[in-house]
C-alpha cells in the first residue's frame, strides 16, 4: 500500500515498500537496542529458558554416555531395520542448518536487504545444528574413538580405510566443509559488532575478551573495502553448498538399490526440504527472540511475512516431490517400488505418512492468507508444525521402506526405546543451550547491516529538535501550514 509523505518543499512521496526498521531509530539507537542484551544481567525468561535446556542437556549426556558404554543394542534397532531414529535425526538436524546459509549467502548475492536482521541468528543456527547433526553420526559408529577411520590418512598410519565410492564418506567431506565455510561467514560477520562492544566495554576483562575477539578491527575504510569484498567471496563459496550438501545426504540412500530410496529424485527433493524446515526452524527462534529481546522494531511483520512466503514455496516444491514420487512408483510397472508406496501411507505406519502430508503439504498453504502469513502467532504454530512434519518425513523415508524388504519372514516393526529418545533430547538441549548462550553474550542481530538499510529501509518518525516536542514540529511542517493557511 502505498503512503504518502510530505517533504521539506511540499512535495509528495511514495514510499514502495514497507520499512524493515520501525520506531524512526538512529545509528544509536540501533548500536544501544542490540547491545544492551549483550551488557545487561540475564534477563529472567533467558535465566528459565537456560536452566531448562541445560537440564535437558545434561540428562541426555548421561544417556548418550549409557549407550556407548552399552552398545546401540540399547536402541530399538534390528537385523531388518538397521537405520532408524538416528540417521532420522541426523538427516533432519542438517536439513534444519540449510537456511542459514541460504539467507547469509544466496540472499546477499540477491542484495536482499529484509535478510540483513536475521541472518546473524540464522548462520549461529546453522552451526548448531551441523554440531547436533555430527553427533548422531559419532552415535551411529557405536565406537566413536575410532572416528578417524573416515578420514583420508596417509598410510603410514596404517591402511587406507576410506572408501571413496561410500556416500557415507562423501557425508563427511560436505559437512565438514559445509560447517567450516558456515563457521568461517558467521564470525567475519561478527567482527565489526565485537569491535562495537570492545569500545563500549565498562571493565578490562570484557574489553579485553571482544577485542581479541575482534581481530584488531579499527573501522578505516579499507578495512570496510576489504570485510565487503571477502563476504562477497565467502557468499560465492558457500552459494553451491546449498545445493551440494544435502544433495549428497540424499546419496546415502538413493545410490541403495532399496525400493523408496533408489530414486533420483532425491537430491532437489531434500534440498527443497532442508530449506523448508530450516527457515521454518529460523521463524521459531527468530519469533522468540523478538519477543524476550524487545526487538520488534528489527524483526518486524515484513520480515515475518518474507519468511513465510519462501516456507510456503519450499513447502509447495516438498508437495510436488511427494505426488511425483507416487506417480513415478505408478508409472515405472514395478512391484516392489509400488508395495513400499503404498505400504507407507496404507500399512502399520500410515499415521507417520498421514501426519507427514498434513505438516508438509496442506498446512503451509495456510500461508497464502496474507493475515495468516503476518500473524506473529499463527507463524510461530505453523512453522513447529512444519518441523514436525520434517521429521516424520525422514522417518517415514527411512523407517517404512526397510520395515518390510523383499522377504516377508524378516518383516519387522521398529519401536524406540527410551534410549532413542533421550539421546534425540541430548541434541536440541545441546542445541538451545548453545543458541542461547550465542544470544547472550553475542549480538543476534547484525549491527552493522541494519545500519546500512538504515536510510532506506527505516520508517521515517519526526523526532524532538531543541527541545521541542513532536506534535510542534508536525504542526509547523510545511504541509500543515499550507492546510492552515487562507485560501
Amino acid at each position: 500500500m502505498e503512503t504518502q509523505s510530505p517533504t521539506r518543499h511540499g512535495s509528495v512521496t511514495a514510499s514502495v515498500r514497507a520499512p524493515l526498521v520501525t520506531g524512526g531509530k538512529t545509528y544509536a539507537d540501533v548500536t544501544e537496542d542490540i547491545c544492551r542484551q549483550v551488557e545487561a544481567w540475564p534477563t529472567r525468561e533467558w535465566k528459565i529458558g537456560f536452566g531448562l535446556s541445560l537440564t535437558v542437556l545434561l540428562y541426555g549426556t548421561a544417556c548418550v554416555f549409557w549407550t556407548w558404554w552399552q552398545g546401540l543394542g540399547v536402541w530399538g534397532l534390528n537385523k531388518t531395520i538397521g537405520w532408524a531414529w538416528d540417521i532420522t535425526n541426523f538427516v533432519w538436524w542438517v536439513g534444519i542448518g540449510h537456511a542459514g546459509t541460504l539467507i547469509s549467502a544466496v540472499l546477499l548475492l540477491f542484495r536482499q536487504k529484509w535478510r540483513t536482521s536475521v541472518n546473524r541468528s540464522a548462520e549461529a543456527m546453522t552451526i548448531f545444528a551441523v554440531i547436533c547433526a555430527a553427533m548422531f553420526i559419532m552415535l551411529h559408529m557405536g565406537r566413536p574413538w575410532l572416528a578417524y577411520w573416515a578420514l583420508p590418512l596417509p598410510n603410514t598410519l596404517g591402511s587406507l580405510w576410506v572408501n571413496f565410492k561410500s556416500p557415507l564418506v562423501w557425508d563427511v567431506f560436505a559437512i565438514s566443509t559445509y560447517f567450516t565455510v558456515s563457521l568461517v561467514f558467521w564470525y567475519m560477520g561478527l567482527v565489526p559488532d565485537l569491535a562495537t562492544i570492545r569500545d563500549r566495554a565498562r571493565n578490562r576483562i570484557s574489553r579485553y575478551i571482544y577485542g581479541a575477539l575482534a581481530l584488531g578491527w579499527n573501522g578505516s575504510a579499507k578495512t570496510w573495502a576489504r570485510y565487503e569484498y571477502m563476504s562477497l567471496i565467502l557468499a560465492g563459496i558457500a552459494t553451491p553448498l546449498v545445493l551440494s550438501v544435502h544433495s549428497i545426504v540424499s546419496m546415502d540412500f538413493a545410490t541403495s538399490l532399496i525400493p523408496g530410496w533408489h530414486t533420483t529424485i532425491f537430491p532437489p527433493y531434500f534440498v527443497a526440504g532442508a530449506i523448508f524446515s530450516g527457515f521454518a526452524m529460523v521463524q521459531n527462534l527468530m519469533l522468540v527472540t523478538r519477543v524476550v529481546f524487545r526487538l520488534e522494531d528489527y524483526i518486524t511483520v515484513e520480515h515475518i511475512d518474507s519468511m513465510n512466503q519462501i516456507i510456503v514455496l519450499t513447502g509447495s516444491i516438498v508437495g510436488v516431490a511427494y505426488l511425483t514420487e507416487l506417480f513415478i512408483a505408478w508409472y515405472s510397472v514395478n512391484e516392489f517400488e509400488r508395495f513400499a508406496f503404498l505400504n507407507r501411507a496404507t500399512g502399520p505406519y500410515w499415521w507417520a505418512y498421514a501426519t507427514m502430508m498434513t505438516c508438509n503439504v496442506i498446512t503451509p498453504q495456510l500461508f497464502w492468507s496474507r493475515t495468516i502469513r503476518r500473524s506473529v502467532i499463527w507463524s510461530f504454530v505453523l512453522a513447529v508444525v512444519v518441523n514436525i512434519g520434517m521429521w516424520f518425513e525422514r522417518f517415514v523415508i527411512i523407517v517404512t521402506s526397510l520395515h518390510r524388504d523383499y522377504l516377508p519372514s524378516s518383516w519387522a516393526m521398529f519401536h524406540p526405546t527410551l534410549f532413542d529418545i533421550s539421546d534425540f533430547l541430548f541434541t536440541m538441549g545441546l542445541f538451545f543451550t548453545l543458541f542461547l548462550l550465542f544470544a547472550k553474550f553475542l549480538p543476534v542481530v547484525n549491527m552493522a547491516e541494519v545500519k546500512a538499510v538504515l536510510k532506506s529501509s527505516s520508517e521515517k518518525v519526526p523526532r524532538p529538535v531543541s527541545g521541542r516536542s513532536q506534535q510542534e514540529q508536525a504542526l509547523d511542517s510545511p504541509t500543515k501550514a499550507a492546510s492552515s493557511s487562507p485560501k
